[in-house]
């Protein structure tokens, strides 16, 4: 197992928030402001930029991808998976343009329904045919369920904070 396979699930949300931190510096932000900044920042690049990394790897790279997640080579969930997080992940861009909460309540939903599926499909899998395969019960399970309840919180709270600031 390689350390990259530890790794990769984490890497893109640490970078938002790096980017986000650096941003929150240069522009001076607090309160409510920074909040906004921060979310925005996750939407883009921990939820947009991972997607369209996983896209990346299910579209072109399918049967290596397959191999660690313990499924077979050559199957046709490889392309639904990997559209799916191609689109999800532009429209996670798409949050730094589209700053509305409805705009950034549905990619939250949409992302958590999908990712928190994902996550349970990974149990099941790990649970009744003990597939231990590190894309299976590895970091990217612990991603997919906890991530987008983390969003959903920072949604909630900033959009809660916002209607109450002045």
């Amino acid at each position: 197992m390689a350390l990259m396979d530890l790794l990769w699930p984490f890497f893109f949300p640490v970078l938002g928030a790096v980017v986000a931190l650096v941003h929150i510096q240069w522009k001076h932000h607090t309160g409510v402001t920074a909040l906004g900044t921060f979310l925005a920042w996750q939407l883009a690049i921990g939820l947009g930029l991972s997607s369209i990394y996983a896209a990346f790897g299910h579209l072109v790279f399918a049967d290596r991808v397959a191999a660690s997640i313990g499924w077979p080579a050559g199957s046709p969930f490889q392309r639904e998976v990997g559209m799916w997080d191609f689109a999800i992940g532009i429209v996670g861009l798409l949050c730094l343009k589209f700053r509305s909460a409805g705009f950034w309540t549905a990619t939250v939903i949409a992302y958590g329904i999908f990712s928190i599926s994902a996550g349970l499909g990974h149990v099941y899998e790990m649970i009744v045919h003990g597939n231990m395969a590190i894309n299976n019960a590895g970091p990217v399970m612990y991603m997919d369920l906890f991530y987008p309840v983390f969003l959903g919180t920072l949604l909630f709270w900033y959009f809660r904070r916002a209607s109450t600031s002045p």
